[in-house]
Order: C-alpha cells, then sequence, then structure tokens
C-alpha cells in the first residue's frame, strides 16, 4: 500500500474542498475535512471500479448517504479519473456546474444516486445490494461469476436519526445482505451542536440488534482501515456497519465543533486549515502531485478489473445465450418473454387493483427482471407475482415478490435503489393515502429521473368503513405536483391494463397507478382507438360523434359515475372524457385539447379528491364536483351519500 500517495489524496481532498466552499461561499467543510482518508482509501485500495467507465455493470458502488460533503465526493471523483475536472471543482455550487450543492445523480460522472434529505441514501444502498443478490443468482453459472460486487455507503449521525434508515437497515439485517457494508462518521456533531442533546443511543447495539455486524476504530488510521474493511467482507451473512470515530473539520482552527459544519471556514480559517496541512496558503486549490501520481498508477489496475470481466463476460454470453439475451433486455428495458394479458369486456365487474394483479403476473413473464412488493399488504393491494418463483429471502434470492414489512419509507427508497443500479425493474404496492410516508422517495425517484412504478390502489372515500384516516383526499393532487411523476387513474379493468403497458414503456419518470378497492364495471368506448388515444391522457368514452352541451372529465371509478349521471339527464348531450393522466392531457396542444373536450360551453371535473389543480379544466368553480373535506366511517355507499358525492347529486349540478 501507498501509503505516501494516500496521505497526499486527503490532503488534496482537504485543500480542494474547502477552497471551493470558500469561493462558492456556501457549503460543508466538516465531513470532507473528517473523512478525507476513508475516500482516499475507498476509491484507491478498495472499490472495484474504472473510473474510464462509471456505467461499468459489476462496479461497486459507492453511496454517499450524507450528501451535504459533496466536496469529498468531488474532490476523490476528480482525483481518481472521473469525469470530472478541477475547472468543475472551482464552479462548485454555481449554474450549470458539474459539482452541484448535493450530488445528482445524472450531473456527475460517477455519482451512484442523488442524496441530501439524509437517510435516504442508506435506503437506496440496501436496495442497491439487494438487486446484487437478485442478479447474482439469476445470472451467474458455475463456470462464471459476472455479478460480484459490493455496496458501500457513507453515513453520518443525521442519516441515522432519520427514520428511514431504521426501517432499511432492519430489512437489510432481515435479509442477511452481507455484501453492504457502512461506514458510520462518528463525529458526534450536529448543526445544534453535540449529538448529544439528542441522540445518546448506542448506535453499535442498536445494529446488532438489526442483524448486523458491527465493527469499530479510527477514521485515520489507514492500515486500520483496510483491515475492517476485509473483516466485513468475509462476513457474508451479515451487513456491516463500521462505526469510525473522527474528527468533524480536522485540521481546521474549529474543528470538532459545530461551526464548521455547514459554513465556509472563511478567509483567516482557510489559511490557517493549510498551514495546518502544509500547504501555502497563498495557493489556491492546491493539488499534491503525489496524489494525481498515486492514482495515475492505478489506471491499467482499475482498467484491467473491467477488461477481466469483459472476456469473462464474452465467454459467459456464447455458453448462456438465453441468459444473455435476457441481461440485455433487463438493461434496455424491454421484453424477454411473452405473455397474454387478461381480457375484459363491457359489464364485467372488476376492481381496478385486482386488474392491476393480474397484469402483474402477465407482465412477470414478459419482463423477467419485474420485481416487486408490497408494505404488508400483497393480498389486499394483489401485487403478488404468480409468476414469481416464490418471496425474495436469504434462502431464495430467485424470489420476485419482496415481502417489505410495514416500512414504507424505506420500501420505496430500496426499490429506487434497485432501479438505479441497474437489470431491475422494481414496482412497490401500498394504499394511496400511505404514499405520504413514501413521498419524499417518489420526489428522489422523480429528480434522479428512475422509472420505479408504485401501485396505490384503494384510491378515494369508497375504501369505506376505515374512515377518514384511510380515505384518501389531497393525495392525487399532491403527488400530481411533483415534477416529472406520472399519476394514471384508471377507470377500469380494461384502462388498467393499458396504464400498466404506459407504466412498463417508461424510462425516465416514475409511474403511479392509482387503483380501486371496490369493484367497477367495465364501460362501453365509442372511441374504437381509445387503446392510442389514452397515451395522451384522456379520450371519450360517450358522445364521441356529436356536438356536447356539456362535458364531463372524470378519473377512475368516477368515470362509471358520470355514465350513471348522464343517463339521468334529459335533452343534454353529454360527453364523457376519462381522464387517466391529468398532466399529460394538458401537455397536448389546445387543438387535441379542445377536440377532446368537445368545445362544450360546460365542463365538469369529476373525482374523489380534493379539487385542487383541476381549476383550469372545468369552466368555474360551479362544475367542480370533488371532495374538499375528510371522509367519514361507515360502508363506501353510505359515506358517498353522506357526503353528497353520487351521481344523483351530480345529475342535478348538470341540469341546474
Amino acid at each position: 500500500m501507498d501509503t505516501k500517495g494516500i496521505a497526499a489524496v486527503a490532503k488534496t481532498i482537504r485543500s480542494l474542498s474547502i477552497d471551493a466552499i470558500q469561493k462558492a461561499k456556501s457549503g460543508h467543510p466538516g465531513l470532507p475535512l473528517g473523512c478525507a482518508e476513508l475516500a482516499a482509501v475507498l476509491y484507491g485500495e478498495v472499490l472495484k471500479h474504472n473510473p474510464a467507465n462509471s456505467k461499468w455493470a459489476d462496479r461497486d458502488r459507492f453511496v454517499l448517504s450524507a450528501g451535504h460533503g459533496s466536496m469529498l465526493l468531488y474532490s476523490i471523483l476528480y482525483l481518481s479519473g472521473y469525469k470530472v475536472s478541477l475547472e468543475d471543482i472551482k464552479n462548485f455550487r454555481q449554474i450549470g456546474s458539474l459539482c452541484p450543492g448535493h450530488p445528482e445523480y445524472g450531473c456527475t460522472d460517477g455519482v451512484e444516486n442523488t442524496s441530501g434529505p439524509l437517510g435516504q441514501g442508506i435506503a437506496i444502498a440496501v436496495g442497491m445490494a439487494m438487486a446484487e443478490t437478485i442478479q447474482a443468482q439469476k445470472y451467474n453459472t458455475k463456470n462464471h461469476k459476472i455479478v460480484d460486487h459490493y455496496t458501500y455507503a457513507l453515513c453520518g449521525e443525521g442519516c441515522l436519526e432519520e427514520g428511514v434508515s431504521s426501517e432499511a437497515s432492519s430489512f437489510a439485517g432481515h435479509n442477511k445482505l452481507g455484501k453492504l457494508i457502512v461506514f458510520y462518521d462518528q463525529n458526534k456533531i450536529s448543526i445544534d451542536g453535540s449529538t448529544d442533546i439528542t441522540f445518546t443511543e448506542d448506535i453499535g447495539k442498536r445494529y446488532e440488534a438489526y442483524g448486523w455486524q458491527v465493527l469499530k476504530g479510527d477514521m485515520y488510521n489507514v492500515k486500520g482501515l483496510l483491515k475492517l474493511i476485509e473483516k466485513a467482507k468475509k462476513c457474508t451473512d451479515k451487513p456491516s456497519l463500521i462505526m469510525l470515530r473522527s474528527v468533524i473539520g480536522k485540521f481546521a482552527p474549529k474543528e470538532g465543533t459545530a461551526s464548521v459544519h455547514g459554513e465556509p471556514l472563511g478567509d483567516e480559517d482557510v489559511a490557517a486549515t493549510k498551514k495546518n496541512l502544509g500547504i501555502n496558503p497563498s495557493e489556491f486549490f492546491y493539488v499534491d502531485p503525489d496524489s494525481l501520481r498515486y492514482f495515475n498508477d492505478k489506471k491499467e489496475i482499475f482498467a484491467k478489473f473491467e477488461s477481466d470481466w469483459n472476456k469473462d463476460f464474452e465467454k459467459w454470453k456464447k455458453e448462456n445465450p438465453e441468459l444473455a439475451k435476457s441481461w440485455k433486455a433487463s438493461y434496455e428495458g424491454i421484453p424477454d418473454g411473452q405473455s397474454e394479458e387478461k381480457s375484459y369486456k363491457a359489464g364485467d365487474n372488476v376492481a381496478t387493483r385486482t386488474a392491476s394483479g393480474d397484469m402483474i403476473s402477465a407482465l412477470g413473464l414478459k419482463y423477467s427482471y419485474l420485481v416487486g412488493g408490497s408494505a404488508d399488504l400483497k393480498g389486499s393491494n394483489k401485487s403478488g407475482m404468480k409468476c414469481d418463483g416464490g418471496t425474495y429471502s436469504p434462502e431464495n434470492r430467485s424470489g420476485r415478490s419482496i415481502e417489505y414489512g410495514i416500512r414504507e419509507f424505506g420500501m420505496a427508497s430500496e426499490a429506487l435503489g434497485m432501479c438505479v443500479h441497474g437489470g431491475i425493474r422494481p414496482f412497490v404496492a401500498t394504499y394511496l393515502v400511505f404514499s405520504d410516508y413514501m413521498r419524499p422517495s417518489i420526489r428522489l425517484a422523480a429528480i434522479m429521473k428512475q422509472p420505479v412504478i408504485y401501485i396505490l390502489t384503494h384510491d378515494s372515500i369508497f375504501v369505506g368503513e376505515d374512515g377518514a384516516t384511510h380515505q384518501p383526499i389531497e393525495h392525487l393532487a399532491a403527488l400530481r405536483a411533483i415534477p416529472n411523476v406520472q399519476v394514471l387513474r384508471p377507470g377500469d379493468a380494461e384502462e388498467t391494463v393499458a396504464a400498466w403497458n404506459m407504466a412498463m414503456q417508461s424510462n425516465d419518470h416514475p409511474v403511479i397507478l392509482a387503483l380501486t378497492r371496490q369493484n367497477v364495471p367495465v364501460y362501453e368506448k365509442e372511441d374504437s382507438h381509445w387503446k392510442e388515444n389514452i397515451k395522451k391522457g384522456a379520450y371519450v368514452v360517450k358522445g364521441l360523434n356529436e356536438q356536447p352541451d356539456f362535458t364531463i372529465v372524470a378519473t377512475g371509478s368516477e368515470v362509471n359515475m358520470a355514465l350513471e349521471a348522464c343517463k339521468m339527464v334529459e335533452g343534454k348531450k353529454v360527453r364523457v372524457v376519462s381522464m387517466v393522466d391529468k398532466k399529460l392531457f394538458e401537455e397536448q396542444d389546445e387543438d387535441l385539447k379542445n377536440k377532446i373536450l368537445g368545445g362544450a360551453k360546460r365542463v365538469f371535473v369529476v373525482e374523489a379528491g380534493c379539487s385542487c389543480g383541476w381549476e383550469e379544466i372545468a369552466t368555474s368553480k360551479k362544475e367542480l364536483f370533488t371532495i374538499d373535506r375528510f371522509g367519514e366511517s361507515g360502508p363506501a355507499k353510505e359515506v358517498a351519500k353522506s357526503l353528497g358525492f353520487t351521481a344523483e347529486n351530480l345529475a342535478k349540478l348538470i341540469s341546474e
């Protein structure tokens, strides 16, 4: 081991970090100063990676869960040879920079995930480690081990205080993810001061209780770090937490204090820190020549990691053509199998959650890399795959149904980790009302442009007896408000089939399927091209070939309500539009939107949720037939009657 080179790398990380943060007048110097040795050891001595190709499939993954320490990551990416330049670092936190304030997937070469919201990085790392086990079981053969990599993560106290890390860590321990290694930067400082003011539990015992191997050491003992990592790698049936005693803002005058965590050091302290590091205070963005030499000497080793794998991969492809076909399909997002979708006819009475369950089994045959599960609601939200090979577990890595337990936030973030890992298309399922628990992860998936699929059933007051706590009101509007999230609310079983196919075709955004608990009739569709037109967000169900007096725009189960109301309205031509995707419809050109709405004088909107967001579709507030209050406990039809949300009242509104 080249200890001189590692020391030079650590010094350079500290130098670049404090100068970039000072120049930007914004940032978090504490973590880069405190964890520089770990980054140097990981990227120089531990990771199986090739900076010349950051997307090599069998690379080790590194997740910076404590994303505020982004300059640590940018510095080591630059030094080790990723496509991050010194000029990029000098433009830290500036518009258009490849070094934004927190790491962003797809922006900076070598960044494996978007991080910043604390705790989610750990959960994403859990998902990545799970994806590795699934792929290894599926693709590795007796002669070739083409999937064999580790997932590493760096977290701080803040990550471990957030609840999502507890959910994910419990799940990881239960599932014995032995190739997951998390480093805990144990500096005992948070923004408001010492963590002792709020955080005094025994973290080691907590993680042992989760089923993890817990190791302890010193952040600045380089040889000790390597020994700890080797010990962690030898434990194959437990994830490992390596607790590293550290000093936040090491070498800065205010090291070990809260003030060094989240603000620039200031010119005087930058100079003093450089002096402590043995750097000329007047030299900015100093790069130790030995740090460049160190990584230059590593280039051939890094390249050999990938070239050796490529040779083995080519042999594996020749020996296993069917597996190779599946591998290619999984990374391209195309089918690698065949199946028949269940067909429905007008008059069938089917809950859209049930139709979704049928589609999951059909798509499981069509896409062998489709993997998913539920937060302890598989039977209720019909999210089990009949072709799944069983439930995923330490004993059955082939299982494609995942039991997440009652951990909605952890589940969503773990699915995001599987998705960004590559080669897996994940879906997760719970009730729509519990999307509140998942929202931060859904938002992160949208930022990262990852096509995770969320099955959200029990989508309205028609949940019934469970009452206001379980009857979603504002949730559809809240989810539609997240940029780059597609919300699909099909009206019947046929539309559910189409919605699932739309979801599977996504490659750059997450998709939500909002589905009914109750049975809804399959309705006649006057538009013979509805399967194509639904991809524009909306289509005409009734009243296609006549100029309407009124148009009713409805979503989900309320399409049937609209059709019922039409029968009660005499002497008027009423058009009914099923708007499966409101945002997609609004993106269409004005001519198409007017064609679908029919140029009616009055356009009504019917949705069993709040009115927020529908104002631009309805001609006025008077035409909003929505619910802007919480629900009640009782049988579904009685709840609707109590709230005045019935076809009869809709008909009265139209007739006014």
